[in-house]
């Protein structure tokens, strides 16, 4: 079931005008029933006071007997009010819309105070008293339904206004809201229209604070995704510019062991053929890794034991050595656990001690050291008793490609570009000088 995109406008109008709404009903009942109190508290005094009244009167007119009075109506309000008055037990004064008999008990029935009662099938609100020497009973009575009129006439001046503001409001509150998210239509637009090649950073004037981390993450994806293109670039390009000359040179060695008709010469020339292809696959493998990194986000880190990894990687190495006479050292004291990544760990203290082999002559020395300094931190260096670098390579050392001249030994001039790269991934300090004790070159990581 796919279900409709929700609009963030129509969901903050619908909320605030239904949060509006809830209040606006709330205010209006909480008006309502404290009107009608209070509307029942006057109106009751006024029944009350006018039953006081005709009290006084009834007592100072009756001193003998007189025929029933019919009281006339005067006001427009008169048919709901109506009163009652009783001497001995007769009735001696009335309105012309009570009944004959007594709107309340009288006699042992007569209970002074407010009651609502029926009457010919109408709710009425009575107030019953009496004289000093309780000859004389009075029932003034008012419609339960004239204080709706008068409740509703009084509310209407104040709900009305109310109830014709709310479409007023909804308008009000949709401009506003419609305003107020203009700026991410905007942003819509704007990525909308961006080609898709486009990773320049986002420019959003004006844009409100609840935007800017949405602009700020696109700018930082946009960011990592022009180093990935980059990086991309520069790895075509780097493998189209190196791997030409290996590629040629093996095409050149195996045309002329194709028209050489000597077995030695021929030989020679599949010699060579054959280095060549473990060139161009040794540049293959140093470019795959440096792009690796280059695009790859933080890798996993673990605790590993730097002196074991050390001592397979030297290991691995070492018949290389042998091969050249060489002697490769290594000291350390164990464990040495480090926070790191074994695979990317691994291809640094190669392509060091690899390369220490490499260039190095024959007999060479090579020493490994990994040692705890004061401070806690960890330091391999990498020695050889090689011819070093001078002070102007050692300052190239890092750029791509970049070989020693003079040097016959197969290289891509990318090996220091890893372990550059490894080293910042892994916060390492790295640095080459000339070694003090052999005389070479001496390479120091700080982990």
């Amino acid at each position: 079931m796919i279900l409709a995109p929700h609009s963030l406008q129509r969901r903050l109008l619908m909320l605030v005008l239904g949060v509006v709404t809830i209040v606006w009903l709330a205010t209006a009942a909480l008006t309502w029933l404290d009107v009608r109190h209070e509307l029942d508290e006057l109106l009751d005094g006024h029944l009350a006071q006018a039953a006081a009244i005709l009290v006084v009167q009834q007592g100072q007119e009756m001193d003998g007997d007189h025929d029933s009075v019919d009281a006339p109506s005067l006001h427009r309000y008169a048919p709901m009010v109506a009163f009652q008055v009783f001497h001995e037990g007769r009735l001696s004064m009335r309105s012309t819309n009570a009944p004959q008999a007594a709107m309340a008990g009288v006699d042992s029935d007569f209970r002074s105070g407010f009651e609502t009662v029926q009457i010919e099938g109408t709710a009425w609100r009575v107030f019953s008293t009496y004289g000093a020497e309780r000859d004389v009973h009075v029932y003034v009575g008012e419609e339960t339904d004239s204080r709706a009129h008068i409740l509703w006439a009084v509310l209407r001046s104040t709900l009305l206004p109310m109830a014709t503001a709310l479409p007023l409001l909804a308008l009000a509150l949709w401009w506003a809201i419609h305003r107020s998210v203009a700026p991410m239509r905007r942003l819509g637009v704007t990525l909308a229209r961006r080609e898709p090649m486009a990773l320049t950073r986002l420019e959003m004037d004006g844009a409100p604070t609840e935007i800017a981390p949405m602009v700020d993450a696109l700018n930082s994806l946009f960011e990592r995704m022009g180093n990935l293109l980059e990086s991309e670039r520069r790895f075509t390009a780097d493998a189209s510019h190196e791997l030409r000359t290996p590629i040629a040179a093996i095409r050149t060695q195996a045309q002329v062991a194709l028209g050489e008709t000597d077995v030695a010469l021929r030989r020679h020339a599949l010699r060579n053929t054959l280095e060549g292809c473990d060139r161009a696959i040794r540049l293959v493998d140093q470019l795959l890794t440096l792009s690796r990194l280059e695009a790859s986000s933080v890798p996993v880190m673990e605790s590993i034991d730097l002196a074991v990894l050390v001592r397979r990687v030297v290991a691995d190495i070492a018949p290389k050595a042998i091969s050249k006479g060489q002697s490769l050292e290594f000291d350390c004291a164990e464990p040495c656990h480090v926070p790191g990544n074994e695979t990317l760990l691994a291809v640094l203290v190669r392509n060091l001690v690899d390369n220490a082999v490499r260039y190095g002559p024959t007999s060479a020395r090579v020493t490994i050291t990994l040692r705890q300094r004061d401070d806690g931190r960890m330091i391999l260096q990498v020695e050889d008793s090689g011819a070093g670098l001078s002070d102007g390579d050692l300052l190239r050392l890092g750029e791509r490609f970049f070989r020693v001249p003079g040097n016959d030994e197969n290289g891509s001039g990318l090996g220091w570009s890893i372990v550059k790269r490894i080293a910042i991934v892994h916060q390492m300090q790295l640095s080459a000088t000339r070694s003090a004790k052999l005389g070479g070159l001496a390479v120091t990581v700080v982990v």
